[in-house]
């Protein structure tokens, strides 16, 4: 059944819809027959994890409870975008890959290629992956010449202050770079290391296979002819000798390949589905040994002909475990390069040496009693109460059976021989032992009842070390526990929970087997996890019966602990947000209410040559001047487009700013670090950017890109007062007042660095104002004037703060100093807001990069989709050797929504997308346009007929907020509607 049965996709929607959607796993035991003829078992763990992009979280979840990976790659499709994610996913996690080219016979049957042109596409094809393999390569050696050279230079600086000069230090300088081998990270047939399969059918091998069946009849030796059978080697017909390429002479040759595999396999499939032939297929049955029933043979069902012959001959799942068993190394030998690098993130080395006994037993995957235990939990899963084992009705044995048997005619006998002494009861007595199993009790009905529709949740798991069992108390370390502090550290408490071990698993794919004891280097199922445990699109919900909102509450906890692609939290508004679906059937049981989904936007402002004129007189453009109630503070804050490369830049290490505040408040109490975590869920919709230069490197950085830029930036990094929003955004806030001397972030986290707070105490003595200066900033980023989005790409510059000195000390004897503050912090928000439109205001929407493979006859009506959804097109090219284009487009998101059923139906099910979020995208359009010219609106009318796109994205967007719209109730009041139209 291997390739039609699906075991491992348990869930309903996965059946229906052919795909796979959680990861699941099985434990597989297998026989190897060894080399002394006695049989050696291994126990295979894998996991099934869903091939589609949506999904891809399930990928590098299950990736760091593996050693190994089966990349699977469609013959005919090729290297597609998640094919790259997932070989990067086996790279970062130091997982040992085996090629499985699948669906070999597209080839023949679709593509009707000879065998020579099929050895050509698939010498191509396994390019192609090396060729991907091979980046990852490249661009690590880049990173590790570069950290060796700084290093050079450190050691070299350091040695040049100790000695007499650089000559000397130069000459001590005796480490050289060290170059790695890149030999064994590429896919090669004759390694072992790739699988030519095709799951429909039921077969799949590799190159021993035929080297093992070859290798007597041409008297060469099986290691030799497994080395030689792929690639350009051809056996000479004259001489019965292998030859190169070199020594052809023009003869046309087939290489070994094709002429000892293809040949036979094109064979197969030519008798049974293309040419059906009985004589042949008998032939070839007669040949291969194979037992095949006469009805099977004469059978017209050529499909299950086909599975017959090939999973007899080339077994699909005697392939796939024998080449685990070969490729991927034990747990004791592949923990020692994987362990490493998940407990040091940022070592480069391929191993490091065990500091303490936590690591050895890490390190080599201990399971002896007195070893450490540990633990990798990577998920959480939500299965039914009444799934699991202890809850379902065992199936009675038969020797349970018989032995009720017995015992029913041993009561049947022995009420016999009472009823004949007392002459009563006789019928009753014999009644009871017919009864197969007594009346459960009230209080079992209740319990059934309460298991039925109760969900329970699992952690997905891996030992990898010790022995654990059930029963067991351990120490569970949850995300956001800090292993530099101490397990004692305000911040470490919460995060550091006591579990006990309530059951264990072994997980064969939909059933859970129980067990008591599991040892090092196995994956199963955990339970009594429970409540231990930055996307796009978000969705509000409430219950359709405001009594269900506990309901709802518990089952959003369950969702989130269940599903990793799953955020749920409650907003300031109230509102409880989603960003995933499958909670209204499982998990919360109640009719529920679901908004609209949720997209983010940015807010910008750009330069135009036709912008209204100053809202300041005789100012540069943005300038405005605010004052505080009673006028004791005034201000002047100037609003200005960020250039592109200081925007780039900071927007690439927004990461690395979000390390420098953590440190800043690195002293902080745990309460602190809570306010982050809430403000966290606030700032949604974020790319994940690599970033350029490390926190040492910042500062000097950002001032190189500063002085490449010129004008008034040159000197602006010394002046930076803040970032917005919430302290790292893409926005800055510059102190450009004349009097004084800057309050520069820089300079206070260099005190904060050194120890040195009084100096900033002082700062803050002279100029109180500030930080209620950088709130109002923080508040005017953070909520955009055009629909209360956050704002990227602006510069807030404070020219000057003044202070009326007289009436500040009245306001303080008068114990009003909360409203002073109160009005500074809302008059620099709101001139921040107005300095923003005095340019000219642009929306950025969030943009998904799709990938859509599509054939010829489709591909226009894939352009048709996307056009229509305000999409573009950014590639295309042609698959080589296929009819298959692949094209690459932009798509917001805000459009996306339907968008991948909408193709399929429009190409039949030929084209089918990929989204992946890539960013944001200003939309050129101005929200506030209306037409003014003579030809505008001659072209438009006075109610412009083409409607601004712009302006209905901020509408819906300030609609669902809450905020004023400017929308006419009535568009056309001249078009006059009676009742009997």
């Amino acid at each position: 059944m291997a390739g039609k049965m699906r075991y491992l996709d348990s869930r309903e929607d996965e059946q229906e819809r052919g795909i796979t959607m959680e990861s699941s796993a099985v434990s597989l035991k297998f026989q190897v027959l060894g080399h002394e003829k006695s049989p050696k078992t291994y126990i295979v763990n894998m996991i099934d994890t869903p091939g589609h992009v949506d999904f891809s979280t399930e990928v590098s979840t299950a990736s760091r409870l593996c050693d190994g990976a089966l990349v699977l790659v469609d013959v005919v499709e090729g290297v597609c975008t998640q094919t790259i994610a997932v070989l990067r996913q086996a790279w970062q996690d130091r997982l040992r890959p085996i090629l499985v080219i699948n669906k070999f016979d597209r080839l023949i049957t679709e593509l009707k290629l000879a065998p020579v042109e099929a050895h050509h596409h698939l010498t191509r094809l396994i390019e192609q992956v090396n060729a991907v393999m091979g980046s990852f390569f490249a661009s690590e050696r880049m990173e590790d010449d570069l950290r060796w050279r700084e290093e050079r230079e450190r050691r070299l600086a350091k040695k040049k202050d100790q000695l007499a000069d650089e000559t000397d230090a130069a000459v001590n300088e005796g480490d050289e770079f060290q170059e790695k081998d890149d030999e064994d990270i590429y896919f090669a047939p004759e390694r072992g290391n790739v699988i030519f399969a095709s799951a429909i059918d039921g077969w799949g091998f590799r190159i021993g296979k035929f080297a093992q069946l070859y290798a007597t009849k041409l008297g060469i030796k099986e290691a030799n002819l497994r080395r030689i059978l792929w690639g350009d080697y051809f056996l000479d017909p004259k001489s019965k000798k292998v030859i190169s390429y070199k020594h052809l002479r023009g003869r046309p040759l087939k290489s070994l390949f094709v002429q000892f595999v293809l040949e036979n396999i094109w064979a197969v499939y030519d008798a049974v589905v293309l040419s059906p032939n009985q004589e042949k297929v008998a032939k070839i049955v007669t040949a291969l040994n194979l037992k095949i029933l006469p009805r099977d043979l004469r059978s017209k069902d050529t499909r299950n002909l086909l599975f017959l012959i090939f999973s007899q001959w080339l077994s699909l799942s005697t392939c796939v475990t024998q080449s685990v068993i070969d490729v991927v190394p034990a747990p004791p030998l592949a923990q020692r390069t994987r362990i490493p690098k998940m407990l040091y993130p940022d070592l480069y080395e391929a191993t490091v040496d065990p500091k303490n006994k936590l690591e050895e037993d890490l390190f080599s995957a201990n399971s002896a009693p007195d070893a450490c235990v540990t633990a990798y939990v990577s998920k959480m899963f939500a299965v039914s109460a009444k799934d699991l084992p202890e809850n379902k009705k065992k199936p009675i044995t038969a020797e349970e059976m018989r032995a009720k048997a017995r015992e029913a005619r041993e009561t049947r006998a022995a009420a016999e021989k009472n009823g004949e002494q007392t002459g009563q009861q006789t019928l009753t007595s014999t009644a009871i032992p017919y009864s197969p199993t007594p009346p459960p009790p009230e209080n079992e009905h209740a319990k059934e009842a309460s298991v039925e529709g109760a969900e329970v949740v699992l952690g997905f798991a891996r030992l990898y070390s010790g022995t654990l069992r059930t029963g067991t108390t351990v120490y569970g370390l949850l995300p956001k526990y800090n292993a530099a502090s101490e397990p004692t550290h305000p911040a470490n408490v919460k995060n550091l929970v006591p579990i006990t071990i309530d059951g264990l698993y072994i997980m064969m794919g939909r059933e859970l087997v129980p067990v008591d004891v599991v040892r090092a280097g196995n994956i199963f199922a955990v339970r009594g996890l429970e409540g231990k445990a930055s996307p796009i699109v978000r969705v509000a919900l409430e219950p359709a019966m405001p009594a269900d909102m506990p309901k709802l509450v518990n089952g959003l906890k369950l969702l989130s602990q269940a599903d990793p692609c799953v955020e749920t939290f409650q907003q300031k508004t109230g509102e409880h947000v989603i960003l995933t679906a499958d909670l209204k059937e499982r998990f919360a049981r109640v009719e529920i209410q679901a908004s609209k989904p949720i997209v983010p936007f940015r807010e910008t402002a750009t330069k135009v040559s036709d912008m209204a004129p100053t809202k300041t007189p005789n100012a540069l453009r943005g300038t405005i001047h605010g004052s505080s109630s009673s006028n004791i503070v005034k201000f002047t804050i100037r609003v200005s487009p960020l250039p592109k490369a200081i925007l780039d830049f900071v927007l690439q290490n927004v990461s690395i700013l979000k390390k420098l505040q953590h440190e800043r408040r690195a002293k902080d109490s745990a309460e602190v670090q809570d306010k982050e975590e809430e403000q966290e869920s606030e700032n949604y919709g974020e790319v994940v950017r690599k970033p350029s230069v490390g926190p040492e490197q910042f500062w000097e950085a950002l001032q190189k890109v500063c002085e490449e830029t010129g004008g008034e930036w040159a000197d602006v990094t010394k002046r930076i007062w803040a970032f917005g929003p919430q302290k790292a955004g893409g926005c800055l806030l510059i102190d450009n007042r004349k009097s004084g001397v800057p309050f520069s972030l820089k300079r206070r986290l260099e005190r904060i660095k050194a120890g040195d707070n009084e100096g900033e105490v002082m700062h803050k003595g002279a100029r109180d104002f500030d930080v209620h200066v950088e709130t109002g900033f923080q508040l005017a980023t953070f909520q955009g004037p055009l629909c209360a989005e956050p704002v990227e790409g602006m510069a807030y510059i404070v020219e000057s703060v003044e202070i009326d000195q007289e009436n500040l000390e009245k306001e303080i004897e008068q114990n009003r100093m909360a409203q002073v503050t109160g009005s500074v912090i809302s008059a620099v928000r709101d001139a921040c807001r107005n300095g923003f439109l005095d340019w000219s205001p642009r929306l950025m929407l969030a943009m998904y990069v799709c990938d859509i493979q599509a054939s010829t006859d489709v591909l226009g009506k894939v352009y048709a989709v996307v056009a229509k959804r305000r999409g573009r097109i950014v590639a295309e090219e042609m698959k080589e050797g296929t009819a298959f284009f692949n094209v690459t487009a932009l798509l917001p998101v805000v459009e996306s929504f339907g968008f991948a059923d909408n193709i399929r139906k429009r190409t039949s099910g030929a084209a089918s997308p990929q989204l992946v979020f890539s960013g944001y995208e200003i939309l050129d359009q101005d929200p506030f346009w209306v037409p003014t010219t003579e030809e505008e609106l001659e072209d438009l009318g006075e109610k412009a007929d083409r409607s601004n796109i712009a302006k209905g994205y901020m509408d819906v967007v300030r609609e669902r907020k809450g905020m004023f719209v400017d929308r006419k109730i009535v568009e056309f009041a001249e078009k006059q509607r009676t009742l009997k139209r």
